[in-house]
């Protein structure tokens, strides 16, 4: 047990909650002198990483996590980003489990649909809550506030990582390095390639990309969490405030006239977008409001820090502006939210980051056209979202002509493994916005709901490495989706069945062999996939069968199958490939079907049947190994 984890438990956590954190820092810095060893090494406490040290602690490996505040939870607390962007029908792992928690606080889901752009709306400290306490419930994992890594190194088979706190540097030594930082700082020390801004079309084969790559990267937003009080409460003007930036904010007399390039919504609309319980409302608005662009992620922490005094008083002279010149002279910032000496956020929200070259680069066409791509990274998924594309450019000034991408439409999908993983850094994963994806793909993968679920694959893919004693690449993708599977997640984002029901699990594996393919959709946000459960299966749907198992020779034509055909089809696959077939799980499968009544073997099979005989019976998601293209091997 680390010798943190033994202060913290002597000391009892009231006693911890209530001395100053330096004291805290001093105990732990006198206590170690000498590198405490660790399983796994979180850097960062924000969206992914407070997820990852979870998981990594319920899967019995010792984690800690090195935030450089006080809160956990980055861009849904610390950034007060707390409205939810997208999976609402998709609650899977962690996200879940999250979303069932403010339920439970608020009392009724319905009280989490408070603003318009989220169907989960909650307070920023209330996020914080939750995920402290499911950190706290973990007995592996220590996590560690208000402080910031410093120093990596590499030595043999272990990293040696400096940590600085308020009390002085802290030294561990962990067998796996997990970078959940906001912008990829940790990879960048690791010395990992990264790509920051707009590939090339050229590059990535994305036809909407641009022609020449760029550093242009999205806007990031200081957002505001401000409160009704019901009455005007003082505000000192801003400095620089400019009234020209945000008059066509929303429909108003002083943008009457004036040319927008999109379409601008009433002033209450535009106020309610963000609105939170307890009468506040989350300021983050990106038409002629406060979003910002500045490309800090190449500076120091003191050049950051005066970048983003210009973002601070950008979204200060928007709320001027709201109170001032729209007449909501009773909103002020919520001084009960974020314990910093302005009350704005401890951080902005960032929405990209380095982007590293990893084992696989997951791209806009393997989310369109998942089955078409030369790579089947939809057989490696470990996490899904179904939100468009969504990029912020409306406040970047410069030569460049930017591509329109904001809600390119998709359909959902699936986030490969191998993104998570650096090509020639041993021992590192790489979490939050810095996967290995394109610039257009970031635009949907650095949504709330995806990122934690990254981190949780993150958690997995870490402890099974330290208990298999394998290097990161060389963990089987099947053993991290079985793990995601364990804990609730999805691995594609089929809505046929919810994730508590008896075949979810099925249809999961089944999906993730490509034996059976989903079909996916976009409609406007509202983008999803289908494995078409109660369909007819035609026998063309079963062709990857002989993907998998090569000396099949059938006829996959189009004729609608039968359970008995299904089944003989299946014997003849075992028979021909000189494989055994798990009779028991057959016979489980068609008591399953029928229901233990008698056997209508010769009316038509549905889809999900055929899945489930296939599962029980050949189980290829287990028994056929693949790579992290998605390919099959014989290790």
């Amino acid at each position: 047990m680390p010798v943190i984890n033994s202060i913290t438990r002597n000391l009892g956590a009231g006693t911890m909650g209530k001395m100053p954190w330096n004291i805290i820092s001093f105990i732990l810095l006198v206590s170690c002198s000498a590198p405490v060893t660790t399983d796994v090494f979180i850097a960062g406490g924000g969206t992914s990483g407070v997820a990852a040290g979870i998981q990594a602690s319920r899967m019995g490996v010792q984690a800690v996590i090195s935030e450089e505040n006080e809160w956990l939870g980055g861009m849904l607390t610390s950034a007060g980003v707390s409205a939810v962007d997208g999976n609402y029908n998709l609650p899977g792992g962690l996200w879940g489990e999250f979303r069932e928690a403010l339920i439970a606080h608020y009392g009724n889901e319905s009280y989490l649909k408070t603003g318009w752009v989220s169907n989960v709306m909650f307070e920023p400290s209330v996020g914080n809550k939750i995920f402290s306490e499911m950190a706290a419930a973990e007995p592996g994992l220590t996590v560690l506030g208000n402080a910031q890594v410093s120093k990596v190194k590499r030595r043999g088979e272990k990293w040696l990582i400096s940590v600085g706190t308020p009390g002085g540097i802290l030294k561990y030594s962990s067998e796996i390095l997990i970078d959940a930082t906001e912008l990829g700082d940790i990879s960048n020390m690791c010395g990992a390639e990264y790509d920051i801004g707009m590939d090339s079309r050229h590059d990535t084969g994305e036809d909407i990309a641009p022609e020449k790559a760029n550093n242009i990267i999205q806007d990031l937003t200081y957002v505001a969490v401000v409160k009704d009080f019901g009455r005007e409460v003082p505000m000192a003007r801003p400095q620089g405030y400019d009234p020209l930036l945000f008059e066509c904010s929303c429909i108003n007399p002083l943008c009457s006239g004036k040319e927008t390039k999109t379409a601008r919504w009433s002033c209450e609309m535009m106020l309610n977008y963000g609105k939170l319980p307890n009468n506040k409302y989350m300021i983050n608005w990106p038409l002629s409001g406060n979003d910002f662009y500045v490309n800090l992620i190449e500076m120091d922490p003191p050049e950051r820090a005066e970048a983003l005094k210009a973002a601070k008083q950008k979204t200060l002279g928007f709320l001027w502006f709201l109170r001032n010149e729209l007449g909501y002279r009773n909103l002020a910032l919520a001084g009960d939210e974020f314990p910093t000496a302005d009350s704005l956020p401890f951080i902005p929200y960032y929405r990209e980051s380095r982007r590293i070259h990893g084992k696989v680069r997951f791209t806009l066409n393997h989310i369109t056209a998942p089955y078409d791509q030369p790579d089947k990274l939809y057989r490696t998924c470990i996490a899904v979202g179904d939100y468009p594309v969504d990029h912020h450019h409306s406040s970047y000034s410069g030569p460049d002509t930017l591509p329109d991408l904001s809600f390119y439409p998709v359909p959902s999908f699936g986030v490969p493994l191998g993104t998570l993983i650096p090509e020639g850094v041993e021992g590192l994963i790489v979490a939050e916005k810095s996967i290995s994806v394109t610039n257009l793909v970031n635009g949907a993968t650095r949504l709330q709901p995806v990122v934690l679920q990254i981190g949780q694959a993150a958690g997995a893919l870490a402890a099974l490495a330290v208990c298999t004693g394998v290097k990161i690449a060389d963990v089987p993708v099947r053993a991290v989706q079985n793990a995601l599977l364990d804990a609730g997640g999805y691995l594609l984002p089929y809505l046929d069945l919810k994730r508590d029901h008896a075949l979810f699990k099925t249809l999961q594996r089944i999906g993730s062999t490509g034996i059976m393919r989903g079909e996916g959709i976009s409609q406007g946000w509202s983008n999803q996939t289908f494995f078409r459960a109660n369909d007819l299966t035609i026998a063309s749907d079963l062709a990857g069968l002989k993907e998998i198992y090569p000396l099949t020779e059938y006829d996959f034509g189009e004729a609608v199958l039968t359970v008995q055909e299904t089944v003989d089809l299946i014997r003849l696959i075992a028979r021909q490939n000189g494989i055994e077939i798990n009779e028991p799980g057959l016979s489980e499968a068609l008591t399953l079907i029928f229901g233990g009544g008698p056997h209508a073997s010769d009316r038509p099979v549905l889809r999900v049947e055929a899945a489930l005989l296939i599962d029980r019976a050949l189980d290829p998601f287990n028994n056929q190994k693949i790579n992290l293209k998605g390919e099959f091997f014989i290790p």
